[in-house]
């Protein structure tokens, strides 16, 4: 939904004309994409083959044909970025299927051959040491055999996924050449934005798993894959939001140690790049010189991303303004790579460089670089103790002579610390001058504040059908702890069916929606656990108040349970479908209104049966942090990729009412869980918890509290 300002759009920062997401990573199947600053959806259905990379290639050659046709004599500048191959890794069956076989040998095998074909190549030094893998990674052996097929398949996808968006790029080289542009076109093309990623932990079928600390196994994932999308051939679909091993990171990140978020190793960060501009034309003489000539000799001459903007400006003869309309500009960082064009072997230009991500940390000096590993292990799940423990005042540093030591193989630290303590003070300057400081300033939302991460800085809402693409970090929040209540003023008709509001997608997502005059709320904490509230009868035709409340345990946490509460005119119509709540399992038994209040006073504890008689889905795990990494809000109907498997054939699944107004705010409360527990505790004996048992649970697992020793134990009746 367009609301602005739009200053911080790709138009609203130089560029004339912008295609693609805004998101850090996007489906490539049902991208959340915009032209300019509008929000658009794609032009075909993945059913009909719709790919995001071959669209953005696509529309990239558009761009290049109209600027040959209309204006020839105008330079063009393209900056092309695709979601490939990042997550989530989405390829047709085709593509993964010509990798089949190619990684049965495992990652250690697979990065021993890479190795040795990155020195047969030149493309890394003879001298080079392949550095071992770190002791809390998974080695290949350690996968059970029955579980290989599915890391396997992972990288397969991946693989595929690669070779389909190089060949998109391939596309657009090949458009230069057909209109003869290729020779007097500046071609910089960088491979990656950092080191392969460890995010996929131990192999995942979504993503945001990692992301809102969510515990997996492969048991879960693939009897999720199994029962709802046909097995292992939906890795690479529109289904799944996979990403490979985090020991598949390590071997792709060879000779280096270490994966993307970690800016103490290259395997986090180091990315090859190739820049190619054969001839360029004297626009007044009219003829043309050689500007870069083919050479397969890699450059050893240390730079940084940020030294791409300086390389074009002396390419094209543009001098970096120090006011831009009257406002002064900040100094250009970076250093021109254009010295290295032709000459492999010149002195390094650029003196020193620093990294940072989320506390871990390095600095570049004149060839040596020294570095701190940080609080967090990518290819791991989080380390309580590690990450509240943590201090960077007494982070052990790293030391490397990167002259000689080209995977940062030999830490030097202790051998010598005078040279430590230099690098630690350049990186101090390097980090104030970019304005780093604080030191693991990344981690405060995202590990220990997520409630005070991107939100909008409403309480409450009134919405009306038809405004979509609100932005998740925008809209009403549905995450760990924002207890809301939604109301809706809806006309509905019989049998009516579709979307009233949601947020997420086939990753994550909350989704409010009728279907045959059923009324049902569905949270989705990611694949693996999805809670579904349905009313016990159709809501009849005419106009309706419908009301969702959602309450969580407790407004801090990781990931804390919740109570999902559906209401038609006053009444709850909330019907159990599925619930897990320490050691209480009830699976397609109703808790409603509808179970007879005669059986609520047999079991002879009031308040607590009325606890239990007002109880919708209790939501074990529920996300805190974000449903979806681009995914929107909708009302009305549910935009991109489905948040529910009940409707995923029928998207948008439009509403065939009308909705007058939804009006969404936050509220204070407390989950019926957090009152039962609460309760149980000082009032209920175990004789009235099994006639409770009896009377409304029947053969289910209960919690035995023993007040005394306050420990839980669990009895079967």
């Amino acid at each position: 939904m367009k609301s602005g300002p739009f200053d911080q759009y790709p138009t609203g920062l130089g560029f004339s004309y912008f295609y693609g997401f805004l998101a850090g990573e996007t489906s490539q199947y049902n991208p959340r994409l915009y032209e300019n600053t509008n929000p658009i959806e794609p032009p075909r259905k993945p059913e009909e083959g719709y790919h995001l990379t071959e669209d953005m290639a696509d529309q990239a050659i558009k761009l290049i044909r109209a600027n040959r046709a209309l204006t020839p004599d105008r330079p063009f500048f393209i900056y092309f970025a695709p979601g490939g191959a990042h997550g989530p890794h989405h390829v047709h069956k085709e593509w993964a299927d010509k990798y089949k076989g190619k990684f049965d040998m495992g990652w250690e095998k697979l990065r021993n051959i890479t190795f040795e074909k990155q020195k047969a190549m030149g493309w890394i030094p003879n001298s080079t040491k392949l550095t071992p893998i770190d002791p809390t990674m998974v080695k290949w052996e350690e996968i059970p055999e029955e579980q290989r097929a599915f890391q396997l398949r992972l990288m397969e996808v991946y693989a595929g996924y690669l070779e389909h968006t190089d060949t998109q790029d391939g596309k657009v080289v090949e458009e230069l050449e057909r209109q003869g542009l290729f020779n007097n076109t500046l071609i910089i093309y960088v491979l990656g934005d950092n080191g392969a990623s460890a995010e996929g932990i131990h192999g995942t079928i979504d993503e945001l798993l990692a992301e809102n600390a969510l515990p997996s196994t492969y048991q879960q994932q693939m009897e999720v894959l199994n029962r709802d999308f046909g097995g292992l051939d939906a890795l690479g679909s529109q289904h799944v939001d996979k990403m490979y091993h985090s020991s598949w990171a390590w071997a792709l990140d060879t000779p280096f140690k270490s994966t993307k978020l970690v800016a103490a190793h290259f395997g986090g960060m180091r990315t090859p790049m190739v820049m190619s501009w054969p001839k360029a034309k004297k626009w007044k003489k009219g003829s043309t010189e050689k500007v870069i000539k083919h050479d397969p000799t890699p450059r050893s001459q240390f730079h940084h991303v940020c030294d791409i903007a300086p390389t074009i400006y002396e390419a094209v003869g543009v001098q970096f303004p120090t006011r831009v309309e009257g406002a002064k500009q900040m100094p250009l960082d970076g250093v021109s790579m254009v010295y290295t064009w032709n000459n492999v072997s010149v002195k390094e230009r650029k003196s020193a460089q620093y990294f940072e991500v989320m506390g871990s940390r390095g600095v570049y000096k004149d060839g040596w670089f020294a570095s701190v590993f940080g609080p967090r292990i990518p290819w791991a799940e989080a380390n309580e103790t590690r990450m509240r423990e943590w201090n960077p005042d007494t982070d052990v540093w790293e030391l490397y002579d990167l002259t000689r030591d080209f995977s940062q193989a030999e830490d030097l630290a202790k051998e010598m610390p005078d040279q430590v303590a230099k690098m630690k003070q350049i990186f101090l300057m390097e980090a104030t001058a970019n304005k780093v400081l604080p030191i693991g300033a990344g981690l405060y939302t995202i590990y220990y504040h997520p409630e005070e991460g991107p939100h909008s800085p409403l309480t409450e809402w009134k919405l009306y059908e038809g405004l979509t693409r609100i932005a998740e970090s925008n809209a009403p929040g549905f995450h760990s702890g924002q207890n809301s209540l939604a109301t809706i003023d809806v006309e509905i008709s019989a049998n009516a069916s579709g979307v009233l509001y949601c947020v997420g997608g086939t990753a994550g997502g909350f989704s409010v929606y009728m279907d045959n005059g059923y009324l049902y709320a569905e949270y989705m904490s990611t694949l693996l656990y999805r809670y579904i509230a349905k009313s016990t009868t159709p809501l009849q035709p005419g106009t309706r108040k419908i009301q969702v409340r959602l309450i969580f345990e407790t407004t801090k946490g990781l990931g804390p349970p919740a109570d999902l509460t559906l209401f038609v005119d006053g009444q709850q119509v909330g019907w159990v479908k599925a619930r897990r709540a320490n050691g209480i399992w009830v699976r397609g038994r109703k808790a409603s209104r509808v179970q007879s209040d005669e059986r609520l006073r047999a079991a002879g504890e009031g308040d607590l049966m009325l606890a239990l008689k007002r109880h919708g889905v209790f939501v074990e795990k529920s996300i805190r942090l974000v449903f979806d990494a681009s995914e929107t809000f909708d009302v009305g109907m549910d935009l991109g990729s489905p948040v529910s498997l009940l409707y995923q054939n029928r998207t948008p699944f439009k509403f065939n009412g009308k909705i007058n107004l939804l009006h969404v705010k936050y509220i204070n409360g407390t989950s019926m869980h957090t009152w039962w527990c609460r309760l149980i505790r000082p009032t209920i004996s175990l004789g009235q918890l099994l006639k409770l048992d009896r009377a409304l649970l029947g053969p289910y697992v209960l919690p035995f509290f023993l007040v005394q020793s306050r420990r839980t134990s669990f009895i079967r009746l």
